[in-house]
């Protein structure tokens, strides 16, 4: 019986996706070597980084003056990379959870930070609205979809400053409309690839304005002007990427897709309203993540968790 991962990252991968990994780990491409022990600067290879920027870019429908870069260090070292690029003096950040908690604290040792909401007063159970964003800050950052707590921002922001979001764990679930963006990341691992490869979705007229110099390998730019081939990639979780996107155009999309994540949280949601065993983390349906389905016993049920947990593990 195939098990299922529930887990947000590393998650569940496409079988297609395996399958395919699997293969060029003993042979890739019918070069007789492994995807492992080839050079990232092979012909074979290099096919595999131009067809994975291509798909990302046809998927996601990326207009002209975006450029996608594939990186090392995952979705926590474009906490870093983001301000090291974008902040000159003042950003300002939307505080929904864990992982906008960390973008913020490593946004804080390059400038003026601005939290223009927070929902922590209630364990970032709802997304926060209302708020001001500063007409002078270099770039406001979001992150979409909120894995630990079961929020999400389905929708494009119109803001008037550069818009950045970490996208880790909803990319690719719903059209977007990059043109609304600055910089759209991510970490692979919980929506495309194994752990090891992040992805950078960069609108190139926005970089180059800050006073500071910028480490080579911190810079957006070194890595649009070289590919991403400047140093070596992760080469294995790349060519599943790949696998991925290829996956996702045969599936239809990503239109395709949100329909199928839709009705997949919709049958959740209802059983999760209607047995009394449960109750939903997050009140506001507006607000409920379509990518992370959160939900407790009800109080006079916690005694049953570890017999719900221990029979949920033995159905796979």
């Amino acid at each position: 019986m195939k098990k299922h991962n529930f887990s947000a990252g590393p998650s569940i991968l496409p079988d297609f996706t395996i399958k395919n990994t699997a293969e060029a780990v003993v042979n890739f491409a019918g070069t007789g070597l492994s995807v492992m022990e080839v050079s990232h600067r092979d012909k074979e290879f290099m096919a595999v980084m131009d067809q994975a920027t291509t798909l990302f870019k046809e998927l996601l429908d990326i207009p002209s003056g975006y450029q996608v870069v594939f990186l090392g260090g995952g979705a926590s070292m474009q906490f870093c990379m983001v301000p090291y690029n974008l902040l000159n003096k003042k950003a300002a950040y939307l505080n929904t959870g864990t992982w906008a908690s960390k973008a913020i604290k490593e946004a804080k040792f390059f400038g003026d930070v601005v939290e223009v909401g927070s929902s922590k007063d209630e364990n970032y159970s709802y997304i926060p609205k209302g708020y001001t964003i500063p007409a002078d800050a270099d770039y406001f950052h979001i992150t979409t979809n909120n894995t630990i707590f079961g929020t999400e921002i389905r929708e494009d922001l119109d803001v008037n400053v550069p818009l950045v979001a970490d996208m880790s764990s909803d990319i690719f679930s719903r059209p977007i409309d990059v043109s609304k963006y600055g910089i759209i990341y991510g970490g692979a691992q919980k929506n495309l690839a194994p752990s090891g490869v992040a992805f950078a979705i960069v609108k190139e007229d926005i970089l180059g304005k800050t006073d500071r110099p910028i480490p080579t390998m911190l810079n957006y730019k070194t890595h649009i002007d070289n590919d991403s081939m400047f140093n070596t990639p992760p080469v294995l979780p790349v060519f599943s990427a790949l696998q991925t996107l290829i996956w996702l155009k045969d599936q239809g999309g990503v239109a395709a897709m949100e329909k199928r994540n839709i009705r997949k949280a919709n049958m959740l949601y209802s059983e999760i309203e209607r047995n009394k065993l449960f109750k939903a983390t997050v009140k506001h349906e507006e607000d409920r993540s379509v990518m992370n389905i959160c939900f407790v016993m009800n109080e006079e049920y916690k005694e049953l968790e570890t017999a719900f947990r221990e029979y949920a593990i033995s159905l796979g």
